[in-house]
């Protein structure tokens, strides 16, 4: 089964097509990081405007470089939610437009379930049940992952996502946007050690995370040396905020593995690709004896291909839509608007 599809959810623009929810034919991306690097992170108008400007382009090289016409697609996936809903109407109006068209199912999938979905064409082996550490830009959660089509939210951040914090501490240290490749850079350059992070805490459900703390105290911090005069550690203060993040992430996965019995962990999302946290999280994982899939550097951002390998199973499973889907802003992974 060919699946033609869509992810606009931000500032990338990408059309894949996928065969059988495990090989991918195609797979092209218009990035518009350096465009939204003048304004250091992404403005949504301008990010809707882009993907306007291309998406039509790039679904024909998508089509040319995996060897197929229209009539060899056999149904079209498209990320509804969650997202910039401007960014997200764009490929949403696109793919209902090809589906009808073209007279083929329209499957709407959820972005973070395509972030986990990203696993399943780097590891053939790969099937559920595992648990599953989302970390990205805009989302960070664990996931219960009992099956294809069945995700349930263990734990899911209070405020801010791991990623918007690598950003702002990025901007504070004068680094470009996206933060989280140049903090890696920095932060490899120096064992830390240096400077202390608070760690958060949520008492009423402790699988739960926290970063707003995190991210005020990296901007005081830096703020307070410039007022003093002090000196400041740039590699030392990235290191150790990187190992701040890393602090709140692993621990709460592997607590959460002993909790639901889950002997196999997966790592998705932008914030999956940090070499500090992958790091922190096999070191736990050949502790406790937990099996781990890290995805490959590539696959951990957004891209076509992980919207289609999730598509499949969505299909497989009933989840089709008709020409009234629409896109959302928040969406629960579970498909809960706005929760």
């Amino acid at each position: 089964m060919k699946i033609l599809a869509f992810e606009s959810t931000c500032d990338e623009t990408a059309v894949s097509v996928v065969e059988d929810g495990r090989t991918v034919l195609s797979d092209i991306i218009a990035s518009q990081a350096q465009m939204h690097a003048l304004y250091g992170g992404v403005v949504p108008e301008i990010a809707s405007r882009h993907h306007v400007e291309v998406i039509s382009q790039l679904t024909e090289q998508a089509l040319q470089e995996a060897n197929c016409t229209r009539a060899d697609i056999d149904a079209v996936a498209v990320a509804y939610a969650p997202g910039l809903i401007g960014a997200v109407l764009v490929a949403v109006s696109f793919a209902k437009s090809m589906a009808y068209g073209l007279g083929v199912p329209l499957i709407p999938v959820h972005h973070i379930r395509g972030h986990v979905a990203a696993n399943y064409i780097a590891f053939p082996e790969l099937k559920p049940p595992f648990l599953a550490l989302a970390i990205s830009g805009g989302n960070t959660m664990l996931i219960d992952v009992a099956d294809y089509t069945d995700l349930t939210v263990l734990g899911a951040t209070r405020d801010d996502a791991a990623g918007e914090c690598f950003d702002k501490a990025a901007r504070v240290l004068g680094l470009p946007y996206p933060g989280g490749k140049p903090m890696e850079d920095l932060a490899l350059k120096s064992e830390g050690g240096v400077y202390k992070f608070p760690h958060a805490k949520v008492t009423d459900c402790p699988l739960d995370f926290s970063f707003s703390g995190l991210k005020t105290s990296v901007v005081n911090l830096a703020h307070n040396a410039k007022q003093s005069g002090a000196a400041l550690d740039e590699p030392a203060l990235a290191r150790d905020f990187t190992q701040a993040i890393s602090n709140e992430l692993v621990p709460r996965a592997m607590e959460a593995a002993r909790k639901t019995g889950r002997t196999v962990i997966v790592a998705a999302g932008g914030v999956a690709a940090n070499a500090i946290i992958r790091g922190d999280l096999e070191k736990s994982c050949e502790k406790a004896g937990y099996t781990l899939y890290l995805p490959p550097l590539k696959s951990c951002g957004d891209h076509g291909a992980m919207i289609g390998a999730q598509g499949f199973y969505e299909y497989l499973a009933g989840n089709v839509a008709d020409m009234t889907l629409n896109g959302f802003a928040t969406m629960d992974v579970g498909g809960t608007e706005n929760a």
